[in-house]
């Protein structure tokens, strides 16, 4: 297996006191190559294991993907989560909520797309985005963020109650690397289609957005459920990172085929 070691992925686990404070640019001495080889070899270790957590059934994953606009999200779905068989995998993406969700609570649209026992599932972008997107698109007052962040921390707790591992990452791009990238798709027709208007706003707000990600990510990590900062300035690096994370999660699990009696015999079968 050809995952990274702990020791570099610890490396990435948030630091409250400063979330932000090492560079997303950094490489940790890895290149591109050798981050090319290596995801291709993890790719079938990480299949057999997804495979033996559904025919398991018994936990569950949920890697949550948040991240500035840019910082590959979609990219990173792509080129790592092809690793698994997609019967197993549910893919979600959040935007602005629309007026059936707005209905309800706002974690009512996550709870509706949590994994079954044996599966992974993906949010792109996740509930944390009630604290940073939601007030500044005025769909709640700052006054309500106390109580949403008591309701995330009773949310998370019933996750582990229901076995589903959460892995939360936050693909840090720097704003030099955001504004190349926003110059990529402008330039770039088979890119431009992802360009909405909001994209030059969360590019206006880039500094003050960080600052409320780093207050999130600070007041939301925990040794039960860390945050994990992903250097994501270099896309091979921030690709190989989140799926060692990911590898190591299913270690972690102890996975084997299930030792379950056949429903029926082979003498059964010739019989007929």
């Amino acid at each position: 297996m050809s995952r990274l070691p702990d020791e570099l992925l610890d490396a990435c686990r948030c630091d409250p006191a400063a979330p932000f404070a090492q560079d997303p640019a950094r490489d940790f001495g890895l290149d591109k190559q050798q981050a090319h080889h290596a995801l291709q070899a993890l790719r079938p270790w990480l299949n057999k294991q997804q495979r033996m957590l559904w025919a398991n059934r018994r936990n569950a994953l949920l890697l949550l993907l948040q991240g500035t606009d840019c910082s590959g999200k979609d990219g990173l779905i792509r080129r790592v989560i092809n690793s698994f068989d997609p019967q197993g995998v549910r893919i979600n993406g959040f935007q602005k909520p629309d007026e059936c969700e707005l209905r309800h609570d706002f974690l009512w649209r996550y709870q509706q797309r949590l994994p079954e026992p044996g599966r992974l599932a993906v949010f792109n972008r996740s509930y944390y985005e009630g604290l940073i997107s939601d007030p500044l698109d005025g769909l709640c007052s700052v006054s309500e963020l106390p109580a949403r962040r008591q309701s995330i921390q009773a949310f998370e707790a019933q996750l582990f109650a229901q076995q589903i591992t959460p892995l939360k990452c936050f693909l840090h791009l720097s704003k030099n690397e955001q504004k190349l990238r926003l110059q990529e798709r402008l330039a770039q027709p088979h890119k431009r289609w992802k360009l909405h208007s909001s994209d030059l706003q969360s590019y206006r707000e880039f500094d003050l957005r960080q600052r409320r990600w780093a207050e999130q990510l600070s007041a939301s990590h925990s040794a039960a459920a860390p945050w994990y900062v992903i250097p994501a300035d270099h896309r091979w690096l921030r690709d190989w990172l989140v799926a060692s994370l990911l590898a190591r999660e299913l270690e972690r699990l102890q996975l084997d085929w299930p030792d379950a009696p056949a429903p029926f015999s082979l003498s059964d079968l010739q019989a007929l």
